[in-house]
């Protein structure tokens, strides 16, 4: 661990005392995330629900060692404001792109290839999210889903991620619980 990252993990845990958890992710999957976006060399990550941009920051982790670019969506202006206010504290507002609205139409926008895409918004959308993104998701690239252990997880996306023949889709059921769905080459 250098100093900066040491800097931008006490700077994130003040955040999170701070601010509270607001749906963030905890620290396990936080880590998750950033193993996987470092251990896949992700250039390009999506993110759908930023919230106060915990997961961001997790991410922006590896994505200090990659030379790759995060964009994250929120849909409500204040927490986005919120959000831009703490990657820069943490110094990585070069590497975060905020984009502000309703992600399930944003996701029109964006262009691939798409190495990791992270979606923790709203529940019952992430079917939507998950056959807007797939697409421009490369081979061998990831989707993460988060609160895939509680009732807050949608069956419809469950279904898809576990019957479709162009992910395989394992569960890490810590922290908050995840799905982990590898695109097929």
């Amino acid at each position: 661990m250098d100093d900066t990252e040491r800097a931008i993990l006490e700077t994130l845990a003040e955040i999170q005392q701070k601010q509270g958890r607001r749906m963030n992710v905890p620290t396990a999957d936080g880590r998750l995330l950033r193993t996987f976006a470092e251990a896949i060399d992700a250039k390009s990550v999506v993110e759908f629900g930023t919230s106060n941009g915990v997961s961001a920051i997790w991410l922006s982790l590896a994505l200090r060692k990659t030379g790759g670019k995060l964009i994250t969506h929120e849909i409500d202006p204040n927490t986005a404001a919120l959000a831009r206010e703490n990657f820069a504290n943490v110094g990585v507002a070069e590497i975060v792109t905020v984009v502000e609205g309703d992600g399930h139409e944003k996701a029109k926008e964006l262009k691939g290839p798409i190495d990791l895409v992270f979606i923790d918004a709203d529940k019952e959308g992430y079917l939507d999210y998950y056959q807007k993104i797939l697409p421009l998701v490369r081979p061998g690239g990831i989707i993460c889903a988060h609160n895939m252990n509680s009732r807050m997880a949608n069956a419809d996306f469950g279904r898809a991620i576990t019957t479709s023949p162009d992910v395989e889709t394992v569960f890490y059921m810590e922290g908050g619980g995840m799905s982990v769905s590898l695109k097929k080459r």
